[in-house]
Parts: C-alpha cells; structure tokens; sequence
C-alpha cells in the first residue's frame, strides 16, 4: 500500500516566487522538484493529513503532487483548498483542488462542489469526504502565496 500525503502552508516575501518558496517551506517540501498529476487516488493508496511533510528522499529529487496554490499581491487574501474522498472497502478516489484570491469559506465550498461533480461521474460508492483549507492575508507591499498539496509517496531520482 502506498501512502499519499496531504501537506500545506502559507508564506509571504516581496516576489511572487519567493511567497511560494515561503509556502513550500511551511508544508516541507521546498527541497523538491514537484510534478503535477492530476486528481486520481490508486485502490489501496493510504490518505494521511500530516500539514508537514516527514523527509521524504535527498533533495532535488521528484515528487509527484496534486497542488492547489494561490499567490496574491497584498492587500488581498489567498486560499486554497484540496478535497478527496475514497471509494469504500480500498477502491480509488479523487482530489479536487481549488484556489484563488477568494475567502476561506467561499474556497472550501467550492471545492467540495467540484468533488461532488466529480463523484457523479464515477460508478463508486464513497465515503465522506475530506478537505483541508489554508487561506491568509496578503499585506500591502507583499506577495503571499497558499498551498495545499497530496504528495504522493516519496521522492524519486529526477535524473
């Protein structure tokens, strides 16, 4: 069985990429090179939310991620959120991701209507649901970025 592994954070820092930098540092895993999947959850995969990341390999390897990120430039509010929810007895499942400069209620219910549509298009039974939110303020003069990732597994030699 394999684990996947749902982290996230926020960071702030005067450039778009370092408020990212920021936020993956706050999840742990800012030593990596992160290859987006999409949303599908492997029969038998094991969904833990940890908020941050063990080691998972030597740094600059791969890991393999379903991301929901939002970066805003201050003053605003960033959010992003990442559902998922398995089918019963180990089947598969699903992530949804939804980010953007919207509050932490309006993210939370938008991504659990994008999992439930998913859900419809699927023959499986589910059980409920999960969801993890991170939304923060953005101060003026200042970029702030919010993340929510599955990681799946560890890490793996990029080269």
């Amino acid at each position: 069985m394999s684990t996947i592994r749902v982290v996230w954070g926020t960071g702030s820092a005067p450039t778009k990429m370092a408020s990212y930098d920021a936020a993956l540092a706050a999840a742990g895993v800012e030593n990596y090179n992160l290859v987006a999947v999409s949303s599908v959850i492997p029969a038998d995969a094991d969904v833990e939310a940890v908020g941050t990341a063990p080691d998972l390999g030597p740094i600059g390897e791969r890991l393999t991620v379903v991301e929901a990120r939002a970066t805003t430039a201050g003053p605003g509010r960033a959010s992003a959120a990442l559902a998922w929810n398995q089918a019963v007895a180990g089947g598969p499942g699903l992530f949804y991701e939804t980010a953007g400069e919207m509050d932490r209620d309006d993210v939370e219910r938008r991504v659990r209507e994008g999992l439930e549509s998913g859900q419809e298009l699927r023959d499986w039974t589910f059980d409920e649901p999960s969801v993890v939110v991170e939304s923060s303020r953005a101060d003026a003069g200042t970029y702030t970025t919010a993340l929510a990732l599955a990681v799946y597994g560890d890490s793996e030699p990029i080269c």
